[in-house]
């Protein structure tokens, strides 16, 4: 038996049980918030479909109730104040790092060798402060970001190659933010050809910029932070270590000298399984690359400068 909560039930936390449920990566999932009956409305909600779609995944909404939590395998953290338009992820630090300390703290109280997945913004430097407030060992804390701005990459090189966006590679390292993300372009595929080679580089540079804006972007057009692509990248995590997939997946990990980095949490590619980050792969980066991750990586040590 499987079990993963979920902390948050605004749209990404329930987004993101929705997709535990109706994929079936859990046996029980447990979606849990502060505010009365929002989580058990939307629990409810979610299962009245069960029978519809044939699922044998349960899911129960609970208010501030972190008993029901005990014994979960993962816990995926989306607790925090959404972005508005013109906010970056930076500036949510200041209310959503109280937010997490005492979710992960509680989390941690029930269900102590939970593996930890990271959603909450500015995600990197939520992600380093779980680390630094618990002190568990690396595997066992993972920031989604890097999958969720993978996958925008993905869909804007299948947008712009007119491909099936099943078909097409594409991976984003880095920091997750407007400014700090890296999208590979040197590696972006169809089908194993190189997408440098199926279209102007200047088509390629925009592919990556709208890739680096598809957050503020959803933002501006929806009034709030995107939620089924961030809620359904967060079960992709999950599933992953459920699963014990082996699968190759760019997150927010501590660094202890990859990339020439310490004492950081930022997008690099990993290998997830049942040990939740297993391995942290080096990608062979060409000069251009390491300026930009260099550059990236001293944004978010700065962002992290400003934790109390």
């Amino acid at each position: 038996m499987s079990k993963v909560t979920v902390v948050g039930a605004g749209n990404v936390g329930a987004t993101c049980a929705n997709v535990l449920v109706t994929s079936q990566i859990a046996d029980e999932v447990v979606l849990l918030d502060i505010k009365e009956g929002v989580s058990e409305g939307k629990a409810m909600d979610i299962m009245q479909a069960a029978n519809i779609l044939g699922l044998n995944s349960r899911l129960v909404g609970v208010t501030n109730d972190y008993a029901k939590t005990e014994g979960s395998d993962v816990v995926v953290i989306t607790s925090g104040i959404p972005r508005k338009p013109g906010m970056t992820r930076e500036e949510l630090i200041g209310v959503n790092a109280g937010i997490v300390r005492s979710v992960t703290e509680n989390i941690l109280a029930h269900s102590p060798n939970a593996i930890i997945v990271c959603v909450s913004n500015p995600m990197d430097t939520m992600t380093y402060l779980i680390h630094r407030v618990t002190k568990l060992p690396r595997n066992r804390i993972i920031g989604m970001g890097g999958a969720l701005d993978s996958a925008r990459f993905k869909f804007y090189l299948s947008e712009a190659l007119g491909a099936n966006i099943n078909e097409v590679e594409g991976i984003v390292i880095g920091g997750h933010g407007d400014t700090t993300m890296i999208p590979l372009k040197r590696y972006a595929a169809y089908r194993g050809i190189p997408a440098s080679t199926l279209m102007p580089a200047e088509q390629l540079d925009k592919v990556a910029a709208d890739t680096m804006v598809g957050g503020a972007t959803l933002t501006k057009l929806l009034g709030t932070s995107a939620w089924y692509a961030p809620g359904a990248a967060a079960a992709q995590v999950v599933a992953a270590v459920i699963g014990d997939q082996k699968k190759m997946l760019p997150c927010s990990a501590l660094l202890e000298g990859e990339y020439g980095e310490k004492d950081l949490c930022i997008g690099v590619p990993c290998i997830l399984g049942r040990n939740g980050i297993e391995k942290v792969v080096e990608f062979d980066l060409n000069e251009e690359e390491k300026a930009l991750f260099a550059a990236s990586a001293a944004a978010v040590h700065k962002t992290n400068a400003a934790l109390a």
